[in-house]
């Protein structure tokens, strides 16, 4: 039985009455998206087929859409902003090596905190696109804004000259609209002005708060799935974690967060980097949520957890749209209140995904940035000799003479290969829960084409 529509031109198009009687659900928005592109191919005289326009509601076509949306947003809104940023937030080159210093001289004053823009890109491709019903997308909204806020208060703090945020949140009450319209004052020729940020207790104290609220909501979740809370390590097989996997979530979280943090050093470095490393998890956390694909590779099946696509996808588009403005020559600096967001993000997709382990590999750029730093100390402190030029590991290559652009880009294809790594070592760690029978595979795998042939055959009739 069929329904006809009529197109602008009086022509009339026959819609299957599945479709055009179709009323959404005021709890579900994948049910809204649907309804809402049916009556578009009511309207839109150029629709063919309306199976196609049916089907952007699923999850991939969506998290394209978000991708697209945040970075058309980021566009936008990036040169808007830094102008905004250049009058009130402009970032001064602080660093007590002199050589440092006459390596960044041309970044003085530049603009910084450009995370705005990029985590706003985000948030506006996840409320249009993702499905808000969705616990893991609540948790990622949480976790971006909350980190956003306190990398907002370190940057502000190093730009103030305010090492307690809670006197930073005190000028704020007090003098209002003054503290952020006041152009910032020069920095000095040395490059030395303002302060260091917020204290490291108080940075990591705000940083583990966000994390332990997101990582405590994800157990609840991840409670109703039987597989969702093993760990799986090469060699020792898989066990249960139990409530073990809060302090291991807020580790992975607040540990990602600060290596992101550590490799925003020099332009487009970060941004490259994790644009890959986002893209590697991505396809993790959709196999995780999609039982097909869970179950031939061996890995838990998180129900639901194919929603933190379009999560990535969103992250994705918001980092290319920003790096079109922080490639080399950088208009705007990603500051704290983007570094921390993207970088907590990117922990909690291996964590709903539970690929805590392969992440050290995703994100092996990251991993040697925050290495360096910590070697680089310890090394220090118990020797009194350097081991790196300089940490982290960017700047070591810096003072051996290699340009910016070479480093960042040779950093880029590091990350790119530890994405593919990383892809490749998923079919081989151990099983979470499903074990790997070569028969069922292949039983799998001509289900699969068989179905595909199928929706291909019903698609084309």
């Amino acid at each position: 039985m069929l329904r006809e529509h009529r197109r602008r031109k009086g022509e009339r198009i026959a819609l299957p009455v599945a479709i055009s009687s179709f009323r959404p659900h005021p709890s579900s928005f994948q049910k809204m998206l649907v309804w809402l592109l049916d009556r578009l191919a009511a309207l839109w005289p150029a629709t063919g087929e309306i199976g196609q326009i049916a089907a952007l509601s699923k999850t991939t076509p969506r998290a394209c859409l978000a991708a697209c949306a945040s970075f058309l947003l980021a566009l936008c809104l990036g040169p808007r902003v830094i102008a905004w940023l250049r009058v009130r937030f402009r970032e001064p080159i602080k660093s007590d090596s002199e050589t440092l210093r006459q390596l960044h001289r041309g970044k003085q004053a530049t603009p910084t905190m450009g995370g705005l823009f990029l985590v706003a890109g985000l948030l506006a491709g996840l409320a249009v696109f993702a499905d808000l019903a969705n616990r893991y997308v609540q948790v990622a909204i949480l976790l971006a804004i909350g980190l956003a806020v306190v990398g907002a208060i370190d940057d502000l703090a190093k730009l103030r000259g305010a090492t307690n945020p809670l006197s930073l949140w005190e000028r704020v009450r007090v003098r209002g609209n003054r503290l952020i319209n006041t152009p910032s004052p020069q920095p000095s020729p040395k490059g030395r002005g303002g302060s260091n940020g917020l204290s490291v207790k108080a940075k990591l104290f705000g940083q583990t708060s966000v994390a332990l609220a997101a990582a405590w909501l994800v157990y609840r979740e991840h409670l109703h799935s039987p597989d969702a809370l093993d760990m799986a390590l090469p060699g020792f097989g898989a066990f249960s974690l139990g409530a073990a996997f809060v302090p291991l979530a807020v580790l992975v979280i607040v540990g990602s967060s600060n290596a992101v943090n550590l490799a925003d050093g020099l332009d487009g470095l970060a941004g490259g980097c994790l644009a890959f490393s986002t893209g590697g998890l991505a396809l993790m956390v959709y196999a995780g949520g999609h039982a097909g694909l869970a179950e031939y590779l061996g890995v838990a099946r998180i129900p639901h957890a194919s929603e933190m696509l379009i999560v990535a996808a969103g992250m994705l588009g918001g980092i290319l749209g920003f790096l079109w403005f922080n490639c080399h020559p950088a208009q705007v600096f990603m500051g704290d209140t983007g570094s921390l967001p993207l970088g907590g993000l990117l922990g909690l997709l291996a964590v709903v995904a539970r690929q805590e382990i392969l992440l050290l590999v995703v994100g092996g750029v990251f991993v040697a940035e925050a290495l360096s730093v910590m070697l680089q100390v310890a090394g220090y402190r118990l020797t009194g000799k350097r081991i790196l030029r300089c940490a982290p590991l960017h700047h070591h290559f810096e003072f051996q003479g290699w340009p910016e652009t070479q480093i960042v880009v040779r950093f880029w294809i590091a990350s790119a290969l530890c994405a593919m790594l990383g892809l490749v070592a998923l079919r081989f760690v151990p099983e979470m829960g499903v074990a790997r029978n070569p028969e069922r595979e292949n039983a799998l795998s001509q289900s699969e084409r068989r179905s595909s042939a199928t929706s291909l055959g019903a698609s084309r009739r």
